[in-house]
Order: structure tokens, then C-alpha cells, then sequence
């Protein structure tokens, strides 16, 4: 049975006793139902991860006896950064918890002239910290213990203006096809509009700027399809996927 996994936001050190907060008590007991005595694994996103057992569980609260941190190899050599137009709620979480999965080191989410969702000062802030949420819980389904940075969102123009770096925007004109490219040395942004794609300004602007235009075969590819072939692709040719 494969074993429960808990990010917590405390500071962990080998043989602590640790308290929950109420919110990964309330996850500990009425989501994954341990009771006293059950074994975990809990991380803090730097890399580590503590075995920790159960060591009271009551109206008081939970506490976790932790063992010997573990440094287990997770994280994939490929450091990618993924700039996503923002898409309806559902199709954004998919393609944000799937990114984490795939390895992600980076998620900036992008505000783009076709972006059906619209967000005010109050939205950005929610909308920011329900996406930290899906990637921390996509680390602890997948086993990573480092969690991606998510960037609040940002305008596309903005972003574009103090992006560097090789950057590939997902385009069905591309003329060129991932395999196609030399190995990046120093990391990859990935470029992927929101539902209806990158206007026509977006595209060119971007271009302009230095974005190479890759294509992902003779399809068209919904947002979040996208997403997962054009990190799933960069991890087969250059990241952990042949080990």
C-alpha cells in the first residue's frame, strides 16, 4: 500500500516532535484517516523527507514523531519553467497539478488578450494561493519534495518584456519540432496560451522578442493537453525519463 505523504509548512529536524496546524490535522484525520501509531512521510519542500509516525491523535491535536531525514533523487536535471495562460478554474488546476507531476521547476501564470477568466486585485490573491495548494498537493501524490514556485499572475506583455532565457512558445505554425533543438544548458521556458491560444499580436510580439515558435505535431491540442506532451517531450529528451 503505497504510504501517505504530508507537506508541512513548520520547520522539521531529525527526531522532532511535531504539532500539526489545524488544517493538516484536519487532512491527517479526516482525509487520509491515520490514527496513533500510523506511518507517514512529511516534507517541507527543500528536498528532504522525514519518515514520522503518529504519536498522539486527539481534541488537543495530533503530534508527529519524526525518524532520520531522507535526501531521495526526485527531481529532474531538466529545469523547465512553464508560462500559462490562465484557463477556466478546472482546466488550470489539471494543467498546473500535471506540470508538478511532470517535474516542473517553475509556473508563472500568464494574463493574455484571450484569457476567458478576468481577475481583480481580490482574485489574483485567492486565485495565487488555491494554485500553491494544487502544487503542493501534486508533490505529495507524485513523491516530489521540492515544490515549484508559482508566481502570482502576471500580464503577457509584462512578463514577456523581463523573461530571458531560451524560450519556446507552443505554436501549430512552428517550423521547428522539440527534437529538433540542441539540448538546453541552462534551463527552458515553455510558452502556452489559455483556451483559444495566443492572439495574433501575442504571437508576433513574442517572436519579436525572441521566442522561438516550436510546433507539437499536426494537431491542435487543448491547453491542458498541451501542457503535459510539451513536458512530458522535454523530459524523454532531456531530462530524467531515460534513468
Amino acid at each position: 500500500m503505497r504510504s501517505s505523504r504530508l507537506y508541512l509548512s513548520a520547520t522539521l529536524s531529525n527526531g522532532a516532535l511535531v504539532p500539526l496546524d489545524e488544517a493538516a490535522a484536519h487532512y491527517l484525520k479526516t482525509v487520509l484517516r491515520l490514527k496513533k501509531g500510523h506511518r507517514l512521510t512529511v516534507f517541507h519542500g527543500d528536498g528532504r523527507e522525514w519518515p514520522a509516525t503518529v504519536a498522539a491523535l486527539g481534541r488537543d491535536g495530533v503530534l508527529l514523531q519524526l525518524g532520520d531525514s531522507l535526501l531521495p533523487l526526485r527531481e529532474s536535471p531538466l529545469k523547465t519553467h512553464l508560462a500559462l495562460g490562465i484557463s477556466r478554474s478546472e482546466k488550470m488546476d489539471f494543467a498546473l497539478q500535471k506540470a508538478v507531476e511532470l517535474g516542473v521547476t517553475m509556473i508563472t501564470p500568464l494574463e493574455t488578450d484571450h484569457c476567458v477568466v478576468r481577475l481583480d486585485d481580490d482574485k489574483r490573491i485567492s486565485r495565487h494561493q488555491h494554485w500553491v495548494r494544487v502544487a503542493i498537493s501534486a508533490c505529495e501524490q507524485s513523491g516530489r519534495n521540492v515544490v515549484p514556485r508559482i508566481e502570482k499572475p502576471r500580464p503577457f506583455y509584462e512578463w514577456l518584456e523581463q523573461s530571458e532565457g531560451t524560450r519556446l512558445v507552443l505554436d501549430p505554425r512552428g517550423a521547428k519540432s522539440l527534437d529538433q533543438l540542441a539540448p538546453p544548458t541552462e534551463g527552458i521556458t515553455f510558452v502556452s496560451g489559455p483556451e483559444g491560444g495566443f492572439s495574433e499580436e501575442e504571437r508576433a510580439t513574442a517572436i519579436q522578442k525572441g521566442c522561438l515558435p516550436i510546433r507539437l505535431g499536426p494537431r491542435i491540442l487543448r491547453t491542458e493537453t498541451a501542457v503535459l506532451a510539451i513536458l512530458s517531450a522535454a523530459q524523454i529528451l532531456w531530462g530524467d525519463w531515460q534513468q
